[in-house]
């Protein structure tokens, strides 16, 4: 099935959804992304509007969901896809939908601090002894990360810079 990729600035227009569908959650949303024109006389006009249906699933589901709500400015990257549709009168109807792989904040038009996203460790990666209680190998026990400059994700391997705020 061919997927078509689409990337939207817009706002969030209704309060994030959070439900279950079977074992796995979803967060929904509607998004807005409004478009103006120039006119001859220099100046600016309403142009069309794109309302579109937004769905989170797996590790977007947390940051979402803690992270976003009515009103707030968003940048959405996913895929689209139109479902058609009858209505209750039998009219032919469609709807856009975006299944989202990236959903964060617009940061020209909104301020946002970041927090790291921690993962919990697997259980079974425990040390050779036995011992799990975040002991180094030298007895000293393990800090943990509280660096807010560059961090490296052990997942992908990519360096995403933290915000840092001045004094």
């Amino acid at each position: 099935m061919f997927e078509t990729p689409i990337t939207v600035v817009g706002t969030v227009v209704t309060a994030p959804e959070r439900r279950w569908v079977g074992d796995h959650q979803l967060i929904r949303f509607r998004v807005a992304s409004n478009s103006r024109r120039r006119t001859a006389d220099g100046d600016w006009e309403p142009g069309n509007s794109l309302y579109a249906t937004v769905n989170c699933w797996g590790r977007l589901v947390t940051g979402v969901g803690a992270g976003l709500g009515k009103g707030d400015a968003v940048i959405v990257v996913g895929h689209l896809y139109t479902n058609e549709y009858e209505d209750r009168d039998g009219n032919r109807r469609s709807s856009s939908e975006i299944r989202a792989t990236s959903v964060g904040p617009d940061l020209a038009r909104c301020i946002a601090s970041i927090d790291k996203r921690r993962h919990p460790e697997p259980a079974a990666q425990n040390t050779a002894d036995g011992d799990d209680t975040g002991a180094s190998s030298d007895g000293a026990a393990a800090e943990p990360d509280t660096d807010r400059g560059a961090d490296l994700d052990d997942e992908s391997g990519e360096v995403s810079a933290g915000l840092a705020r001045s004094a």
